[in-house]
């Protein structure tokens, strides 16, 4: 990859688009200057469909100039603006920047609007009408992507609706995660297990922990390798938020139901990313957003106050 990020490039896109300023300024001096064979008619001698000829006349004078105020506008475009290489020009504009400004620009707009907010613990604003309105108008615009429009999830993305909560459902765990993002990480177990039959059986054993249908015999094998993954999910299964280990026993399945599903998450393991809201949200967005996601599981709570 190092061949993509040196130099050489910017300076082969840089040399290429001087050259070809510079060649379309000497083709224009080219053709005023060259004197093409005529006969006495002023044409080139070319004839086609019998009649039609070929004269031998300058261009007009109105499409030269074109011409100049083209090339001389592309060589102040190449002053001011980002376009020769790496040459960051006068302006130092780039996309990135003018997209900085106008979401700062943006974001004071609306200041007042969240200024009525301030102060105010998660448990309240999910209480607040106009608050929840906002939350919601959030969620749909960065977390409806993946969580689903009515925050109920799909496979591989969590349910935010219910007490299930992997890393911990509090304001300030939620808050965290929409700020920094986490990542689950079950490693693939196959190889500590055992063997093939092993990894069956602690899948069954997995699937009686929920009382889910499952093979006794088989989970009566299992329950003695299961104490590999009780490391992360405990000894009786129940989880641990403190590393994201899921409850086993609550009949919650994030990524699918099933001996097969669980025999493959046991052999590949999974990689499940949250990304981090950070930089597309302020603070007093996050904190509406965090009292909008703590009030889908806790509605009783809210409605209570």
């Amino acid at each position: 990859m190092s061949d993509f990020t040196s130099n050489f490039w910017s300076l082969y896109v840089g040399g290429i688009t001087i050259v070809s300023i510079l060649a379309c300024a000497l083709l224009l001096w080219f053709s005023g200057k060259a004197k093409a064979m005529t006969a006495n008619d002023n044409t080139t001698g070319h004839v086609w469909d019998g009649d039609l000829r070929e004269m031998n006349n300058p261009l007009p004078r109105w499409w030269v100039w074109l011409f100049v105020i083209t090339i001389i506008f592309a060589l102040a475009y190449l002053v001011m603006y980002p376009g020769a290489g790496a040459f960051k020009g006068q302006l130092a504009w780039s996309s990135t920047g003018q997209y900085d400004k106008e979401v700062a620009a943006g974001n004071k707009e609306i200041e007042p609007l969240y200024a009525k907010f301030n102060g105010m613990t998660p448990e309240q604003l999910a209480a607040d009408p106009k608050a929840m309105a906002i939350g919601e108008r959030l969620f749909m615009n960065n977390c409806a992507q993946c969580h689903g429009s009515d925050a109920r999830g799909s496979k591989g993305f969590p349910n935010l609706t219910d007490k299930d909560w992997l890393g911990g459902g509090t304001p300030d765990i939620i808050k965290n995660t929409i700020v920094k993002g986490r990542t689950g990480n079950m490693p693939p177990m196959a190889a500590a297990l055992g063997g093939s039959e092993d990894v069956t059986n602690v899948a069954q054993y997995v699937l009686s922990l929920s009382g889910g249908p499952h093979d006794s015999v088989k989970a009566a094998l299992g329950k003695a390798k299961f104490g590999v993954c009780a490391a992360c999910h405990g000894p009786d299964g129940k989880g641990n938020p403190a590393v994201g280990a899921p409850n086993l026993t609550d009949d919650i399945w994030l990524h699918g139901f099933g001996e097969a599903a669980i025999v493959a998450m046991i052999n590949n393991g999974k990689v499940n990313p949250m990304p981090a809201q950070a930089d597309k949200l302020t603070e007093a967005q996050v904190n509406v957003l965090t009292a909008y996601v703590w009030g889908l599981s806790n509605k009783a709570t809210v409605a209570a106050k």
